[in-house]
């Protein structure tokens, strides 16, 4: 299975090196890296090109779902894998994502979760009770059971190539919220979407820090139901919380 890991970048200079240095660390590394510079007007696309290994491909229109289908477009491989650019993905990452897919040809997708290196204690522990306590039963119910979608992590996901060009792609009519719930949506005629804990990577806290737990919780909470009963996300902008 040839492994294509796509990195969606909007002024990600900061956060960019470590993000790449990690997926090229990888125990199974990829057999490529695609960096899709979304309109940056940072020195984005230039970290990038700095790093060997990397191919960068330029975005103009902005828009993370737009970057995403650009992602698909540009890469070769059979599987997609995508993270965000604030991510830091452990050693052993990608080899765990092909190893889930490998013990299940019916899957289509597989996810994980995220851990926060940049957040309080508080906020870790609530993420760890919801990773252990509401995600799992919520996956279970609206995937297995109802067949209405799934949880899927947008910053951590990785899809079979064929399957996202049978659904036809990224929804690039979504702003920004509710993107990886309408993919989990849509994916879920096609086959199986793998949730495994066992697969998370690191990323930053950032926009729980900018916002406030609450309503960032709130925010995605609202999304998801709305995207798996009304087909649509309920926000239709959102808060830049780059610095």
């Amino acid at each position: 299975m040839r492994v294509s890991v796509i990195v969606c970048a909007f002024n990600e200079a900061h956060y960019l090196p470590a993000c790449l240095h990690s997926l090229l660390s990888q125990t199974r590394l990829p057999d490529e890296i695609v960096v899709v510079n979304n309109a940056s007007t940072d020195a984005t696309g230039a970290v990038a090109r700095a790093i060997p290994g990397i191919t960068v491909v330029d975005e103009p229109r902005k828009g993370l779902v737009i970057a995403r289908e650009a992602g698909r477009r540009a890469s070769t491989g059979d599987l997609l894998a995508y993270v965000d650019a604030d991510c830091r993905v452990p050693p052993v990452w990608l080899e765990r994502v092909v190893a889930r897919l490998g013990q299940r040809p019916a899957a289509v997708a597989v996810t994980g979760p995220y851990r926060f290196y940049d957040w309080d204690l508080l906020g870790r522990a609530l993420i760890r009770l919801y990773d252990v306590l509401v995600a799992p039963p919520t996956h279970a119910l609206v995937h297995r059971v109802l067949g209405l979608g799934a949880v899927l992590y947008g910053g951590n996901f990785a899809v079979r190539r064929e399957a996202l060009a049978a659904i036809g792609g990224f929804d690039c009519s979504i702003e920004f919220h509710g993107e990886d719930t309408n993919l989990g949506r849509r994916l879920t005629p096609v086959g199986r979407v793998e949730l495994a804990g066992e697969c998370w990577v690191w990323t930053s806290a950032r926009r729980y820090r900018a916002m406030g737990k609450r309503q960032v919780f709130g925010l995605y909470v609202r999304n998801f139901w709305s995207e798996i009963l009304r087909h649509r996300p309920s926000d239709r902008t959102h808060v830049d919380v780059r610095a």
